[in-house]
């Protein structure tokens, strides 16, 4: 038994430290905040108890006693108990209160430090905490009680940083004013700081209490005074993201999302998972099998996605064969299917100049297939394009179910919460995505979203139901779909500027 005091970091889930997401990938009981980033929660154990106990000011889930009590309780029962806390447990964290509490009760415990929110914001805007040539020190100081606060000595640090101090920030700026500091000192506050919906106004003591009610900001919120926001304009890195407060809906199977999801957040986008797909095995792998025992005879074996390598080596290895009996030649659609083949050090012989059945057809176009077997593990359901094309051209095709395609449980009651929230982008990449959603949530719920399409099979698929792809990748991949929309929202922060 032992209790992790793990901070969480300051919002964005990749700033938390190595060793916090080892602890949290063996977890059985997980205490999280509203500060912490609920994707955290994804790296434990499907096993993990998974607790809220965040605060807020004006509501707790539970009193500070509680939670230090929940935390010895399940310790006792032999748990690894994480305590996830935003920013790091010791910087206003408590953490201090709940390691007194755990040391009391004689619970073995550890502190895992994480990246605090100070440091986050300064990362986030562009803003250092200190400069040579502006600041050498800084003060972290918490507004909750402006009264108990010797605001005489604080107000001569050059830089301070308020923690907790949006609601008392009009009473904390007059003190700093009183005791000699210049009105006119820069001064900014950040909302969410680190995350896609960050949030920025900058000003200076005198005006920013204004700025901030007629923004009607809410917490949670950090702010920053001194000389340095003075340099935000020019270092102001991560807000000039080109996708940066984009809300994007990324509809693939969960376990295939990150591939789309993390380069649109690596571009400033704000992911929001609606699988609309699980991509599961074959109801009847007989079929499947059956060819695999027969893997020599064939003289070509054609795959159409990632998922087809991926089950049919599933279905490899659970037989008697390995791929020594493969002497097959290997086509692949596109790169990211030719990439699922050469990570198992197999050499690809062909794949089409495009990324579409219709293009592969054509690869084969020149050759004499007369006589020749050809293996196409693929979808249950699939267009038959490629097999009646390729037989037509003498080949004998033999096309075996490899995977299948389902509507995920709970998607409906998803997507009707996300798209609440008016999403400014959902992405289709494939047909199956196309389909599932209208079934899932009607073409209705897409209006006034932009839509992004794979190609033109997928943009096809979006006519078939009135709905027009406002984007259509220019290379049918993950990179060209990301890049269609980069280019798109380009061209609109281009003409607002004009």
């Amino acid at each position: 038994m032992k209790v992790y005091l793990v901070g969480a970091g300051p919002g964005d889930p990749e700033l938390i430290t190595v060793k916090g997401r080892k602890i949290l990938e063996r977890a059985d009981s997980i205490l999280f905040d509203h500060l912490a980033n609920e994707r955290l929660l994804n790296l434990a154990p499907a096993h993990a108890e998974r607790v809220y106990v965040g605060k807020k000011r004006s509501k707790h889930e539970f009193t500070q006693e509680e939670i230090s009590q929940m935390l010895i309780e399940r310790a006792r029962r032999g748990w690894t108990v994480v305590r996830l806390k935003g920013g790091d447990p010791f910087i206003f964290g408590r953490g201090g209160e709940e390691m007194e509490a755990l040391a009391e009760a004689g619970i073995p415990f550890e502190i895992v430090p994480g990246v605090t929110t100070p440091l986050g914001v300064a990362a986030y805007t562009g803003v250092p905490l200190t400069h040579r040539e502006h600041t050498s020190a800084v003060t972290f100081v918490t507004g909750h009680n402006v009264e108990a606060i010797d605001w005489c000595k604080i107000g001569s640090a050059e830089t301070i940083v308020l923690f907790m101090g949006l609601v008392n920030f009009p009473a904390i700026a007059r003190e700093l004013v009183r005791h000699g500091r210049s009105p006119a000192t820069p001064a900014m506050v950040v909302r969410w700081a680190t995350r896609p919906d960050q949030q920025t106004i900058a000003g200076t003591l005198e005006n920013l209490p204004r700025k901030i009610e007629l923004a009607g900001l809410k917490p949670p919120a950090t702010i920053v005074i001194g000389e340095v926001v003075a340099l935000r304009e020019r270092f102001n890195w991560f807000e000039k993201l080109p996708l940066f407060g984009r809300r994007i809906v990324v509809t693939r199977d969960r376990r295939q999302a990150a591939e789309l999801a993390e380069p649109l957040e690596a571009l400033g986008a704000a992911t929001l998972l609606l699988p609309v797909i699980e991509i599961r095995a074959a109801e009847d792998p007989e079929s499947l099998d059956n060819a695999i025992a027969r893997l020599d005879s064939y003289d070509w074996l054609i795959f159409t996605s990632v998922n087809g390598v991926r089950f049919f080596v599933d279905r490899l290895d659970a037989s008697h064969r390995d791929l020594r009996s493969l002497r097959a030649k290997l086509c692949a659609i596109g790169p990211a299917t030719r990439a699922a083949l050469e990570a198992l050090h197999l050499k690809v012989d062909r794949m089409p100049e495009e990324y579409v059945a219709e293009s592969l057809v054509q690869a084969f176009a020149a050759d004499d297939l007369s006589g020749r077997r050809i293996l196409l593990p693929r979808a249950a359901v699939a267009r038959d394009l490629v097999p009646a094309e390729l037989t037509r051209l003498g080949a004998a095709v033999e096309v075996v179910e490899a995977y299948r395609t389902v509507v995920p449980e709970n998607a409906a009651e998803q997507a009707r919460e996300i798209l609440a929230r008016k999403p400014d982008w959902i992405t289709f990449t494939s047909s199956s995505t196309v389909k599932n959603f209208v079934a899932i949530a009607g073409r209705e719920a897409l209006q006034g979203v932009k839509i992004a399409s794979i190609g033109p099979i997928t943009s096809g698929t979006l006519r078939e139901y009135a709905l027009t792809a406002d984007v259509e990748a220019g290379l049918h991949t993950v990179e060209g779909l990301v890049e269609g929309i980069v280019a798109r929202e380009s061209a609109r922060i281009n003409a607002n500027r004009k």
